[in-house]
């Protein structure tokens, strides 16, 4: 089955696309969850017509991240955590930590977006990457320092 995508897919293609699936992919998850619109003849016509402002649309939200980036880029967010003898963490620093730590700053992250490779398990600064949209990543910096 061919379909025009409404969104960026992954696996797929952008937005604007025209690609073929399979009938059972397109009919339960693509069309349904609005990802994508069968490509028929009026369909089609339509869909010219509303390609233009989604990629301005995609565009705008590109811009958005990019600047998001930059701006998270300046922030350093610091965390403080119980230690015990030699400076050892008591538990570790996760994704919702720093979710958590961010949102105090006023900056709306979902754990999900946040790239740890592992949890961080000792005092220290550390380099933590952002997915903020496809190919767009920030870095903050994240300073975990023991609770007094």
């Amino acid at each position: 089955m061919k379909v025009v995508l409404k969104q960026n897919v992954s696996s797929l293609g952008k937005a604007g696309d025209l690609v073929k699936v399979a009938d059972g992919y397109a009919r339960n998850f693509l069309i349904p969850k609005g990802l994508a619109a069968e490509a028929s003849g009026g369909n089609l016509r339509a869909f010219e017509h509303e390609k233009h402002r989604i990629l301005v649309h995609a565009e705008k939200i590109q811009k958005q991240a990019e600047e998001t980036g930059a701006r998270l880029s300046a922030i350093t967010c610091s965390i403080a955590r119980r230690v015990g003898e030699q400076e050892k963490l008591f538990g570790s620093v996760g994704a919702k930590d720093i979710e958590e730590a961010l949102a105090a700053l006023g900056i709306e992250i979902d754990k999900k977006n946040i790239l740890l490779d592992e949890p961080i398990k000792a005092l220290g600064e550390f380099s933590v990457h952002i997915k903020l949209s496809a190919g767009v990543t920030g870095e903050i910096k994240v300073v975990v320092v023991a609770e007094s």
